[in-house]
């Protein structure tokens, strides 16, 4: 049976990694971003690639998303929730706005797009499917001036354990890959120093994005009654542990 993945936030970095690597391995992959040319680019050569434009902080898009793949494909194996946004700024002055809309897509986002993805995975036949949430670093330590996203990532977690919680009723398994310092667009900075909690800027090592991609597929590869519950995948040495 060929089988049929979701990928959130398809259109750059770990998301285009990860949807890239499941098209090769003959996955059907919805592909999940806000701009459609960047979908398209992740598309790009393969056959088995629906771009479907995408905010997944809004309920109406999210569920018109999951609504197209069981019109296109009729089933759900895999969701790869991983779309996310990052807005600096301390408790002291983030402002409401940007608090909001990063706890609207990193928090509110995954879980409805987990939510519409359990509702195909319940009713299908065969039953269940699996959802790996994209938890980050900042699941387990924050980095300076990281507040919202840091909450967000560390709540990600608990809907991690809740979805896999209420998964087994529906043979629906859900694990979390924590991911540090992988080489994309988002992590080029890094080479020219990034603040730490000692009040150093120091440059990051990174790794390439495409081990994320493949502990992805690792994961999704298990059957259903085996899970990877946390993975975290980092730069060897990058300053995670001992952190601060």
């Amino acid at each position: 049976m060929v089988k049929t993945a979701v990928v959130t936030g398809a259109g750059s970095g770990i998301g285009r990694a990860v949807a890239r690597a499941l098209l090769a391995d003959g996955y059907r992959v919805a592909l999940a971003g806000r701009r459609a040319s960047a979908l398209e680019e992740t598309a790009s050569g393969f056959e088995n690639a629906l771009a479907v434009p995408t905010d997944v902080s809004d309920e109406q898009a999210v569920e018109a998303l999951f609504d197209a793949v069981r019109d296109r494909w009729g089933r759900l194996d895999l969701l790869f929730n991983n779309a996310g946004i990052s807005a600096g700024g301390t408790v002291a002055d983030l402002s409401v706005e940007d608090w909001k809309r990063t706890v609207d897509v990193n928090l509110t986002g995954m879980f409805l797009c987990a939510r519409q993805a359990v509702r195909l995975m319940k009713d299908q036949d065969p039953r269940g499917g699996r959802i790996v949430n994209n938890g980050s670093i900042s699941a387990h330590a924050p980095r300076p001036a990281s507040v919202a996203y840091t909450a967000t990532k560390h709540a990600v977690t608990g809907l991690t354990r809740s979805i896999s919680l209420d998964g087994r009723a529906w043979d629906v398994a859900c694990g979390q890959i924590d991911i540090g310092n992988a080489a994309t667009e988002m992590t080029e900075r890094m080479a020219a120093g990034i603040p730490q909690a000692d009040g150093r800027v120091v440059a990051e090592p990174t790794f390439d994005v495409r081990h994320v991609a493949d502990a992805v597929r690792y994961m999704a590869g298990l059957p259903l009654d085996a899970n990877v519950q946390f993975l975290t995948i980092t730069a060897t040495t990058m300053p995670f542990i001992g952190r601060g």
